[in-house]
């Protein structure tokens, strides 16, 4: 099943534009001017040793900074106005404004996870990023039951929006009107193409590693395939790889397939700024790899009518293992098994409810601030890139 239910007159249009004149480069909306005199390519060596990253800091540590944002310096971060390749994920109830902002002063990119269009939480969590610049991300297929959450968020002037899970051409070009980089996250080569046929800048390949929803493709051979259908159908599009990527191996492995940058969800999830319930964070840290799985248990328990071809990766807890096997049985007792999962949720209970990581929580075994995860991030990356050459 496609991502994409767009007409063949609508995608003729699109590829017609595309061989057509040169599509427009982003450019940042009025008023959303900053200082951006930490950028290498504005100021000479000895420059940017004396003013980055702030007076005082230690020589070494600025030296050391300078040297991480020369080494992952490319066209994404370029593009998004970034120090260093990596987007946080748009992640429903965890990704919030404290989060998305963070990452962003790390140097990335935070999105603020925008869930099932709750206009009110949308409001929250800009207000919680207190005027930092970050994106947002949509479960496509909720925002398009309710149009009006992509107008309140855009109304923020985000610096990004994700697409994921829906036609992106339902919001395409209301984004690209708003000044704001449209990324629409892709599971297969089908979802690419629909992602191509919106004109998106930035196509996020998500591999099945990943926690929350996904499909069935993993990153290690999503990532080069996808990178080689752009590299000859849409060259200026970017690429970012999502699933499994939690240090700088990740990062180091994403660029090496092909990708520019990298999309990171369940490290994240363990940081200090997301509102991950502290049990459920916890229970990241003591997980390893083969703790989660893929099942529709959580969407069948909370009524919510998602494709099927996206599965959640959630931990195999006393939920999953009390029901997996058994969803039609779960599904007729959905009445009184329904409130007793998002109260064990919202009571942050680790084994009545769904508890929502990737693979990568095998990587994972401290609860950091998001900063000191983007750094070391980038650092071991760029060791990892120099030793490589």
């Amino acid at each position: 099943m496609r991502q994409c239910c767009c007409s063949s007159g609508a995608r003729a249009r699109s590829r017609r534009s595309r061989s057509g004149a040169k599509r427009q480069s982003w450019q940042r909306p009025e008023g959303g001017v900053r200082d951006e005199s930490w950028r290498p390519s504005r100021l000479g060596l000895t420059e940017v040793v004396d003013e980055f990253p702030a007076p005082g800091t230690n020589l070494a540590v600025r030296r050391a900074t300078l040297a991480n944002v020369t080494a992952l310096s490319n066209r994404l971060t370029n593009a998004l106005d970034i120090r260093y390749p990596i987007i946080s994920a748009p992640m429903a109830f965890v990704g919030g404004g404290a989060l998305a902002a963070a990452v962003s002063r790390a140097g990335g990119l935070g999105l603020i996870g925008g869930g099932y269009g709750d206009p009110e939480w949308i409001e929250e969590q800009f207000q919680a990023a207190q005027g930092e610049r970050v994106g947002v991300g949509f479960i496509t297929w909720s925002a398009a039951r309710r149009p009006s959450v992509m107008d309140a968020a855009l109304a923020h002037r985000p610096a990004a929006v994700m697409l994921s899970f829906g036609d992106p051409l339902t919001f395409a070009a209301d984004i690209k009107a708003a000044g704001a980089i449209l990324m629409c996250q892709c599971q297969n080569l089908g979802h690419v193409r629909a992602a191509l046929d919106a004109e998106a800048d930035i196509v996020v390949a998500q591999g099945s590693e990943a926690g929350g929803h996904g499909a069935d493709r993993g990153t290690f051979t999503l990532v080069p395939e996808v990178a080689d259908l752009l590299a000859h159908t849409s060259p200026d599009t970017m690429l970012v790889a999502a699933g499994g990527v939690a240090d700088g191996r990740g990062l180091a492995a994403a660029v090496t397939l092909g990708a520019d940058g990298v999309l990171v969800g369940t490290r994240l999830c363990a940081s200090q700024e997301s509102l991950v319930k502290p049990l459920h964070r916890q229970a990241i840290v003591e997980s390893n790899g083969d703790a989660t799985m893929r099942t529709h248990l959580a969407d069948i328990v909370r009524e919510l009518p998602w494709p099927q071809e996206f599965t959640a990766r959630i931990q195999r807890n006393g939920f999953v293992n009390r029901w997996h096997g058994r969803e039609s049985d779960l599904a007729q007792q959905v009445a009184i098994e329904g409130p007793r999962y998002l109260q064990a949720f919202a009571d942050g209970d680790p084994e009545d409810t769904g508890v929502w990581f990737g693979e990568a929580a095998g990587l994972i075994d401290a609860i950091e601030p998001a900063a000191t995860i983007v750094e070391r991030m980038v650092t071991e990356a760029t060791h990892l890139r120099r030793s490589s050459n």
